[in-house]
């Protein structure tokens, strides 16, 4: 996929890429420049509700208890 930058510096995000990761108007979005390339992060309306259930599946209760039971090992 391609863009065209205009004179004012402005580009477009293909439809396609708005659609898949919900890119609407009046987003904000993170422009990352790590000296060889540049990443567009967008920003959700409320990145703290974004997060539920991100770490579905990961067993942090389980990882909890076994760091706790290995810092009572080292005491």
């Amino acid at each position: 996929m391609e863009s065209v930058i205009t004179r004012k510096g402005q580009v477009v995000i293909p439809a396609i890429l708005r659609k898949k990761y919900k890119i609407e108007a009046g987003m904000r979005i993170q422009w990352i420049d790590n000296g060889r390339t540049i990443q567009l992060i967008p920003i959700p309306h409320d990145p703290i509700a974004a997060l539920k259930g991100c770490s579905e599946g990961e067993k942090l209760f389980d990882l909890l208890i076994k760091s706790r039971n290995e810092d009572l090992d080292r005491e």
